[in-house]
């Protein structure tokens, strides 16, 4: 299949309107990944500058991941109930409008648990939106084009986090300067809700109407007696659990998820903790601003190839050829930080180092999520994809707890040697999961 027609082809939907998916799956996919990175990494700086103590934030701000693993179980919900194009547009304007009760609850005397609650409601609205985006992502394109769209809808999440922790970092850090730490974060909370307000307006202009994405207002499963009683949905909802948890090599499917990108989550969660603290404390002593800068530039090109050379090979190949060399790609880069911790390079090194991870951080993480859409086939493929990256979820949340601990335990050079070794159950896993290829 030619480039142009996966990028531009487009079946018209039922209003006889053709929508280009390479415009809308980029801004579906930033707006996925925003609320996830304000709740889960812009709230940690968002509360050490307003005074609150770590021990608080740690334990908060951890809870707070939550929904994104627990999501799984109201997925049949979404969809069953609506479509997932109404779900989406719904959580987007609920997103806009929490943003600004934060920026208004930071007034409040007790600001740490007003706003904390409406973290934990963004949370909830944020896993739901996830799951109507991935179903819509599902049913508006075909399976040749979401292989193709997989490495550029990670990219434009990514972009979201680069936003997140970039470009509004440097607006709250000059409000700051002239108008104080309240006024800034005020600022950059009413920005995201004028953000998403406009993508909420877009979207509800611009999103196909997919002909696959209808409003069930029947039980399919398991009998025409039991529509729309609580009955019939208690064993619809069951029934999607058996479909995902009862399909075949579901054991090595379940490894493979949870254990693939262990090494990973372990390494990410002390990479920036590594790249910024003293060379006494065993780090690389860089500044913020350095980092941002790396990670904002040079890492984003990376990331942007990587991504899109992943989509474009999985469409190309197919998954079954790929998933081995992007394995490699996503895993072996993990050796440039014990090779960064033991040497303490140049600038430039640090650089190409974070560079080459980006990269195959992009090409690698392609792989895996093109084979949790894989694994979620059928007429509940938005909840059985919900359920897969529920577990996703569990499966980094894990690491992410413990790698501190390892991390002060171990030291940095050795800390970084344990996550590389930890990849290899991973991919072992490999060998006994399905990798059937569809050519369609």
């Amino acid at each position: 299949m030619k480039l142009n027609s996966l990028l531009f082809a487009a079946e018209s939907d039922t209003k006889g309107e053709k929508r280009t998916p390479a415009v809308y799956i980029p801004t579906i996919y930033f707006a996925e990944g925003l609320p996830y990175v304000l709740v889960n990494i812009v709230s940690v700086a968002f509360y050490t500058k307003l005074g609150i103590p770590d021990s608080l934030i740690g334990l908060y701000t951890s809870l707070l991941m939550w929904p994104w693993i627990i999501k799984m179980f109201w997925g049949p919900v979404v969809d069953k109930y609506y479509t997932k194009r109404t779900w989406l547009l719904f959580m987007q304007i609920t997103c806009a409008a929490l943003f600004v009760f934060i920026a208004a609850g930071l007034n409040a005397d007790s600001f740490f648990y007003s706003t904390l609650i409406l973290f934990g409601i963004i949370a909830f609205v944020s896993a739901t939106h996830d799951i109507s985006i991935d179903g819509f992502y599902m049913l508006s394109i075909t399976q040749k084009q979401q292989a193709f769209f997989v490495g550029i809808r990670n990219l434009f999440y990514r972009f979201a986090m680069i936003f997140g922790t970039g470009a509004l970092y440097n607006i709250v850090g000059k409000i700051e300067a002239n108008y104080g730490i309240e006024y800034s974060w005020i600022s950059a909370f009413l920005i995201c809700a004028v953000l998403f307000a406009v993508l909420t307006m877009f979207h509800c202009w611009y999103l196909p109407y997919p002909a696959a994405d209808i409003q069930r207002n029947t039980f399919s499963t398991p009998s025409d007696d039991d529509k729309e009683s609580y009955a019939g949905f208690i064993k619809y909802y069951v029934s999607v659990f058996k479909q995902f948890f009862l399909q075949k090599k579901i054991i090595p499917i379940l490894a493979f998820i949870l254990l693939f990108r262990f090494g990973e989550a372990l390494l990410v969660k002390m990479s920036q903790p590594f790249l910024i603290r003293s060379m006494e404390e065993g780090g690389l002593g860089l500044s913020i601003g350095v980092v941002g800068d790396i990670y904002g530039f040079i890492g984003l090109i990376s990331l942007m190839i990587g991504g899109i050379l992943g989509g474009w090979a999985i469409a190309k190949f197919g998954l079954r050829k790929c998933i081995w060399p992007m394995a490699l790609a996503l895993n072996l880069p993990n050796l440039l930080y014990v090779y960064l911790a033991y040497v303490k390079p140049p600038l430039t090194q640090v650089a190409a180092a974070i560079a080459i991870e980006q990269f195959g951080y992009g090409v690698g993480f392609s792989a895996f999520m093109m084979f949790l859409i894989h694994i979620s086939k059928g007429e509940n493929k938005t909840s059985l994809y919900a359920i897969a990256t529920g577990v996703m979820a569990l499966g980094l949340m894990i690491p992410g707890m413990i790698s501190g601990f390892i991390r002060e335990w171990l030291g940095y050079q050795n800390f970084f040697i344990f996550a590389t070794l930890l990849t290899i159950p991973g991919m072992i896993t490999i060998f006994f999961i399905p990798l059937e290829d569809d050519k369609h």
